[in-house]
């Protein structure tokens, strides 16, 4: 791709008859669209028309800014946007990695604040850092709001999901797309954030992956940043600057300001929990306890949830899925096979359930998973358990809030 996008970049020069500079444009570009989305290698081919996009945009469509000649489109964004568009409508996402990426983002230890450290020195250099924070304010306060009503989380499994935070920091700031003032770039975060959260609810309404949810809004906001600035230094939004508040306490340097005031915020929300490897939301009992309340919404995603541990191994969790399936939708034909694969799975309660199926029974039974089940079903949305030990099972599973399990093995107790 490297290769690919300094000889597409060239050619474009050459057509134009413009100077071709060799420098490091393509890295960034680059990074960003292979930080959320690959094609599978049969389809891998798309990935270079994904770069050419980029450039070709960055090469011919343009506007006039501050007087100067500039292009519209952040390089990254727009073709990501396209693509992720048309695999929406095509229902053709199984061509990528893309789901795939979003879910393993997660996996690495600390990895929200090594996405802080790294883009660190960029939110300095390029004081980009203002976008970043209005943009995390307003995820996370939506989030909050959210719990406070329905008592789940929004996004599930985090506060702010990692992938949504690395959008935050590389996918929106690039500082030649966005508004100028300061108050642009705090309107343009919570613009950002908010498209968001309005997709993310949009996609999942229509069956969609959610992932989508922050590829697609930056071209469109990114049309909107001449108006933005324009609006920016008007009224009440003429005081959303950070760098002058901060200037008040003797901070003088505006971007040092900005980014050591993000700087503080990130640290008070990893101290609160509000970004962090541990959230509620990533296990199975926080979501069976809002089902077991009648939240529907909760109940969709247990389901989905063990359909995944079903998927992995644990006969324990297609067991549970089938009786899920029956005791919130009525689906006993899809929980007959959930039952029959937990039965493959030497899971004998699913063998029984089974039974009752085919005999039309209405009485169901439940079963407290094997020991061999503990690393699958307390992983959570992390990386894998590596620990088979039973006592450390347990621990863990406690930590993570599975009922009756806090007494260790052998005290009668189980998940």
């Amino acid at each position: 791709q490297l290769l690919f996008a300094y000889g597409f970049d060239a050619l474009i020069q050459w057509y134009r008859g413009d100077r071709y500079q060799i420098g490091f444009g393509p890295f960034p570009i680059l990074i960003s669209i292979n930080f959320f989305l690959w094609f599978r290698p049969e389809w891998y081919y798309w990935q270079f028309a994904i770069v050419a996009l980029g450039f070709l945009v960055k090469s011919f469509i343009h506007w006039e800014r501050d007087g100067q000649k500039r292009h519209i489109f952040n390089p990254s964004s727009f073709p990501l946007a396209v693509f992720s568009l048309v695999l929406i409508l095509t229902g053709t996402t199984d061509h990528t990695f893309g789901l795939e990426i979003a879910q393993s983002l997660f996996n690495p230890p600390l990895i929200y604040l090594a996405v802080f450290l790294v883009t660190l020195p960029a939110q300095i250099l390029f004081g980009v850092a203002t976008m970043t924070i209005a943009s995390v304010i307003t995820a996370y306060s939506w989030s909050l709001l959210y719990f406070g009503v329905t008592g789940t989380f929004f996004f599930r499994d985090a506060y702010i999901p990692i992938a949504v935070f690395l959008g935050m920091h590389l996918l929106f700031t690039d500082p030649a797309t966005s508004p100028k003032s300061e108050q642009g770039r705090v309107i343009f975060g919570v613009l950002y954030a908010s498209f968001t959260i309005a997709l993310a609810g949009i996609l999942e309404g229509l069956g969609a992956p959610a992932f989508y949810d922050k590829l697609l809004p930056i071209p469109i906001l990114n049309l909107m940043v001449r108006r933005i600035d324009r609006v920016a230094v008007t009224g009440f939004f003429k005081y959303l600057e950070p760098a002058r508040i901060l200037g008040l306490v003797g901070l003088r340097t505006p971007r040092l300001a900005t980014a050591g005031l993000w700087a503080m915020l990130f640290g008070g929300l990893a101290l609160t929990g509000g970004v962090g490897d541990e959230h509620p939301g990533q296990y199975l009992p926080f979501w069976n306890q809002a089902c077991e309340a009648g939240n529907e919404r909760a109940c969709t995603y247990v389901i989905s949830v063990e359909r995944v541990y079903c998927e992995r191994g644990s006969g324990w969790a297609c067991n549970e899925r089938g009786l899920t399936l029956i005791d919130k939708f009525g689906d006993t034909e899809t929980a007959r096979s959930d039952f029959q694969r937990a039965c493959a799975l030497a899971f004998r309660t699913g063998c029984s359930n089974v039974i009752a199926v085919e005999t039309g029974s209405a009485s169901f039974a439940a079963a407290p998973p094997p020991i061999e089940d503990f690393a699958t079903i307390i992983r959570g949305s992390k990386g894998p358990v590596t620990t088979r030990d039973p006592v450390e099972l347990y621990s863990l599973a406690c930590a993570r809030g599975w009922p009756d399990t806090c007494n260790g093995p052998g005290a009668g107790g189980a998940p």
